[in-house]
Formats: C-alpha cells, sequence, structure tokens
C-alpha cells in the first residue's frame, strides 16, 4: 500500500466502490497491507484522491468479506485471525465441501458446460504453476479464483459465496507465514490440474479425495510455520 503523500495508483471515475476495494483486497490479502494496521475512509480518500462515499462503502465491503474490522469512531483495522482461527476455518470448509459431494454423488453432476471447464482448467494451470514457482502474489489470485469457479459449476450460488469467503480468511492468515520462507517454490499445494481433471470425469470420490489432500497439506504446512513466527 502505498504511504500517504507517495504517489498512489491512479483509480478510474467508474465503479470506484468496486476498484478501491479490489484494490485494498489484493494489498490484503498479499500481506503488503499487514493484520493489525489501522486506517480511516480519509487516509484511503485522499490516498486515491477520490471522495469518501466510494472509499467508505469498499471499506464496509471488504469487512462484510471478513478481511476488515470496524473499530468505532477509528474506522478500519485488517482482521487479525489466529491460529485457531485457521482451524475452525478449515474445519467448516470441509464440513460444506464434504455435504456438497455427498449430493452430486446422489444426484449426479448432471451435464457440465465445456467453455465453464475449459476456463477453470486455465486458473488450474496458472495457479499450480504459481504454486511451483513461489509466486504468492499470483498464487493468491489464481487459486482464489480456481476455486471460486470450480464451486460455481456446482451451481448453488450461496456454497460458492460461502466457500469462497472462508478460502479469503485462509489466505489472510496463511501468506505472512509463506512470505517467512526464505523460497516457497513448490510448497504450496498444486493438484488444482487433477482436481479439474476429477470433476471433469465426474469423478465425486476422487475431487473429494483431492480436495481433502490440499486441506491436509495447507493445514500441515501453515501450522509447521506458525511458530516459527510466535
Amino acid at each position: 500500500m502505498p504511504e500517504a503523500g507517495g504517489p498512489a495508483m491512479p483509480v478510474r471515475r467508474s465503479s470506484l466502490r468496486q476498484q478501491i476495494a479490489d484494490a485494498l483486497r489484493d494489498e490484503v490479502l498479499t500481506g503488503r497491507l499487514q493484520a493489525g494496521r489501522h486506517f480511516t475512509v480519509k487516509e484511503i480518500a485522499e490516498l486515491y484522491g477520490v471522495s469518501a462515499t466510494p472509499v467508505r462503502e469498499a471499506l464496509v465491503d471488504l469487512a462484510a468479506q471478513g478481511l476488515l474490522d470496524v473499530e468505532q469512531h477509528r474506522g478500519f483495522q485488517v482482521r487479525q485471525l489466529t491460529a485457531a482461527d485457521f482451524r475452525a476455518l478449515s474445519e467448516a470448509r470441509l464440513f460444506i465441501v464434504e455435504a456438497a459431494f455427498r449430493l452430486m454423488g446422489e444426484r449426479g453432476m448432471g451435464d457440465l458446460p465445456a467453455d465453464a471447464v475449459a476456463s477453470v482448467r486455465r486458473r488450474a494451470e496458472a495457479a499450480a504453476g504459481a504454486a511451483h514457482a513461489g509466486s504468492l502474489d499470483v498464487l493468491v489470485g489464481c487459486d482464489l479464483r480456481f476455486w471460486r469457479e470450480l464451486t460455481a459449476i456446482g451451481g448453488n450460488p450461496h456454497i460458492c459465496e460461502f466457500l469462497d469467503r472462508i478460502r479469503t480468511q485462509t489466505w489472510l492468515y496463511a501468506v505472512p507465514h509463506l512470505r517467512a520462507l526464505r523460497d516457497p517454490a513448490g510448497v504450496c499445494w498444486a493438484g488444482h490440474v487433477a482436481l479439474v481433471d476429477a470433476v471433469a470425469a465426474r469423478d465425486t470420490a476422487a475431487a473429494y479425495a483431492l480436495t481433502i489432500e490440499a486441506d491436509v497439506h495447507t493445514r500441515a504446512l501453515i501450522e509447521k510455520l506458525a511458530p516459527a513466527r510466535s
């Protein structure tokens, strides 16, 4: 995040609310805007050279996503998650995923739009490539888009929204620990393409197993790294 008074990324006048929210979301999820950081609507508005209204709306949106906490009469703070929060989020995600795959197994997956599967596969390849290369900034964005599109294939927007919120918050906790690594290349889960292949083949058992594998890998990695930073 640029320092106050310094050059800021120019923001177009269209859809200011979404643009500001996207810019700040990227700063939070990549760890450049660190947990515990305080700021006000006025500070962000001055930083981007816009009025307070779209900034306030953008910050409220990010708070609704669980990335910011609203501080009464003080502004906003980047949310600080604990190891217990991380475990609870992972457990909640697996609970919903298990139920979703069970329903798919009972009802069948039906016709899968070829264009949607192709798009998810591109996201998978990009996310896996970023994981192998250790490009955290790229990985966070690609991974979130991958899971968002993959979940959307299931057709339930409420499940999609819930899982996206959880995964966003788990990245919020995980990124600072990953950034502490000298070389993060190859340490993050990179089975995205195999998961797409399982979904495309309508193999719900294999898809669920890979989802569990991703969660177990990530939890073990972050829980191993977390004590080193405490």
